[in-house]
């Protein structure tokens, strides 16, 4: 059975984007191979944040994560700050990664224009130690979107250069393209993000909470009354029927949507029902570890010696490679 490992930074509860793009595909992964999952809050503070607010969004961050169906009998889900092996095997990679490396990553690029302020050595050092979670574990396979290739590349000329200078170790990782497209926004422009205000947070998946926010989707703005045809291929709606509806849920639209037959405010309504009723699990999940709030902080204490068990054997093989003191 193939290693999986993924991260997620602790961004707080999650929202529907981070479930379509990641979560959902850790659920589906965690009956077919080995799979380690992690909240990177080490990553997380090479942005600005609230300090107090940290530990609570770690924890909110896992619950989700467990109530969305990470099963902590099938996967091994922890925090990245409880193994501090993590960190260690990032400064060893930091002697085979090259300068050149590092400056070509786009993503250092994207994050130093958002945050000009705050352009901290993490930010460019950050595929580093991204490596040596994926190469920790000896994963295998690592489930990314198009964005993080780049990365992806990059811990695997790491285990390549390592291999090479000290003796073989690390597996050379492959990249597992996850099929959904980008999620956009209510926007319909950008991409779902929290930063932006654009996001639909999965805790507000109830009835009436949901049509509230559905209500401020971008349609195909072609359609301006009821009565003019509309065309689902440039609706982000009708997108997320494409997630979340039937066939004959995505059929009942198109028909309607293309002859004026039904008008948005009735395919945001179909789109409700059927996000209601998929999240039915999460939500009562959800209920269940906020009834027994140690469950959580249990799961993720056992998951951090799991994955540290794991770690120390790794960093034991990297140490004797490197020739390293250590006592008798």
């Amino acid at each position: 059975m193939k290693t999986v490992f993924s991260g997620i930074q602790p961004s707080g509860a999650l929202h529907v984007g981070n479930y379509v793009g990641a979560i959902h595909n850790w659920v589906q992964m965690q009956d077919q191979y080995r799979c380690i999952y992690c909240v990177v809050d080490y990553h997380a503070i090479t942005q600005d944040y609230e300090v107090k607010q940290m530990s609570a969004r770690v924890r909110e961050m896992a619950l989700d994560i467990l109530a969305l169906g990470v099963d902590p009998e099938k996967a091994i889900l922890f925090v990245q700050s409880a193994v501090p092996e993590h960190t260690e095997l990032a400064w060893i990679f930091g002697a085979v990664t090259g300068h050149g490396d590092l400056e070509r990553m786009t993503q250092f690029k994207d994050k130093s224009a958002s945050q000009p302020d705050n352009v901290n050595a993490g930010l460019f050092f950050y595929p580093v130690p991204q490596a040596a979670d994926i190469l920790l574990y000896k994963a295998e396979l690592v489930p990314v979107g198009a964005d993080q290739v780049q990365h992806l590349e990059l811990a695997r000329r790491v285990a390549r250069s390592f291999n090479h200078r000290w003796g073989k170790v690390f597996p050379e990782c492959e990249a597992k393209l996850t099929a959904t497209p980008k999620v956009l926004g209510l926007d319909g422009k950008a991409k779902m993000s929290k930063s932006l205000g654009n996001h639909i947070p999965l805790t507000s998946i109830e009835d009436r909470p949901l049509r509230k926010l559905l209500g401020r989707m971008v349609t195909d703005e072609k359609r301006v009354t009821r009565e003019d045809p509309g065309d689902p291929d440039v609706c982000n709606v009708f997108s997320f029927h494409k997630i979340f509806s039937t066939a004959d849920d995505q059929a009942w639209v198109r028909q309607g949507c293309t002859t004026a037959g039904i008008g948005c405010v009735d395919c945001k309504g179909r789109l409700a029902e059927r996000m209601v009723d998929h999240f039915a699990g999460y939500r009562e999940r959800r209920a269940e570890l906020l009834a027994h709030p140690g469950r959580v902080d249990e799961i993720l204490a056992a998951g951090a010696e799991k994955a540290r068990a794991i770690a120390q054997r790794t960093l034991a093989e990297v140490r004797q490679k490197l020739g390293l003191w250590r006592s008798r």
